[in-house]
């Protein structure tokens, strides 16, 4: 199966070196993955090669899509603030505490079904 996301794509979007920390963004990269299909309910194909064989198989689930660049972008916004921020919310100068914008949602907003969209 072809990976939705490189790694080489998911350093050079970290702007890390490959080396100590690879197993923890592998992790980061799985859970962006996780969350961006659950948002949208659905699940994400690399090819539609791969995605015709899910659904043959009966395993691609309910409306399954080839990855787009959109939903590439908001794997990766998700991946970079799973890495960069290693907590749900950030705290600024002096006593202000914001939580982190989702940009991510409005990349996949148009991908999402069954949801009450």
């Amino acid at each position: 199966m072809t990976e939705l996301i490189t790694t080489a794509d998911a350093l050079a979007h970290l702007r890390a070196d490959a080396g100590a920390e690879d197993d923890l963004i592998a992790i980061y990269l799985g859970a962006a993955v996780d969350a961006a299909q659950n948002y949208c309910n659905r699940q994400f194909f690399a090819t539609d090669e791969e995605m015709t064989a899910a659904v043959t198989a009966g395993t691609a689930g309910d409306d399954p899509i080839v990855i787009t660049d959109s939903i590439r972008s908001a794997i990766l916004l998700i991946l970079g603030k799973l890495y960069s921020n290693r907590e749900d919310v950030v705290t600024g100068t002096g006593r202000t505490v914001q939580k982190l914008p989702d940009g991510s949602q409005y990349l996949l907003q148009p991908y999402r079904v069954g949801m009450g969209v």
